[in-house]
């Protein structure tokens, strides 16, 4: 969980205040109802791995959303220090929730570049697509209609594998999802 911190402060510093209101579709108001939000759960301003999941868990009930939790705090985290500060989370709802459907994907590419070598090869397109599976315990109806992880996957990496060099970049992925709304829907 978040640690206390003595000296915390109420009210986020006036350069990082200035930096969101630039960086992201909130108002100060708005800032400042998260950041208290943000504080009251995480007193020392740092949100580690275990207290994320246990938040981001509450919205998958019936799934195991760990590993997923995972690539989404790794992708969150953007400094890599292992926690996730204010700044780092604002940035982030304010993308998955407000952002244009560009920088969604441009999200959504760094997190299933597992490795974050610029591309995504079918493994971690595998990988990601099996921890979506268990977080919302996709099981289906009949056996028939049932697609598995690995199936899905290679189908979704064919498919944005425009040049056939079995690695999907950046523009590849953004691309033709963009132009597959049927695409996003698998994702």
């Amino acid at each position: 969980m978040c640690s206390s911190d003595l000296n915390s402060k109420d009210r986020l510093n006036k350069d990082d205040l200035d930096f969101l209101k630039t960086n992201t579709h909130y108002d100060e108001d708005t800032i400042n109802e998260w950041y208290k939000g943000f504080k009251q759960d995480c007193p020392d301003g740092r949100l580690d791995p275990q207290a994320f999941m246990k938040i981001y868990s509450k919205c998958f009930p019936s799934g195991n959303a760990g590993e997923f939790c995972d690539h989404v705090f790794r992708t969150f985290d953007v400094d890599k220090n292992g926690f996730i500060d204010f700044k780092e989370f604002l940035l982030a709802i304010d993308v998955t929730s407000a952002g244009s459907p560009e920088e969604k994907l441009n999200w959504a590419f760094s997190m299933y570049d597992v490795d974050g070598n610029g591309y995504i090869d079918l493994p971690e397109m595998t990988k990601i697509v099996k921890s979506i599976y268990r977080m919302t315990g996709n099981k289906a109806c009949s056996a028939e209609a049932y697609e598995s992880p690995e199936v899905r996957a290679q189908a979704i990496f064919k498919r944005m594998d425009v040049n056939g060099d079995q690695k999907v970049t950046r523009a590849e992925f953004v691309t033709t999802c963009l132009d597959d709304q049927q695409l996003i829907g698998l994702l």
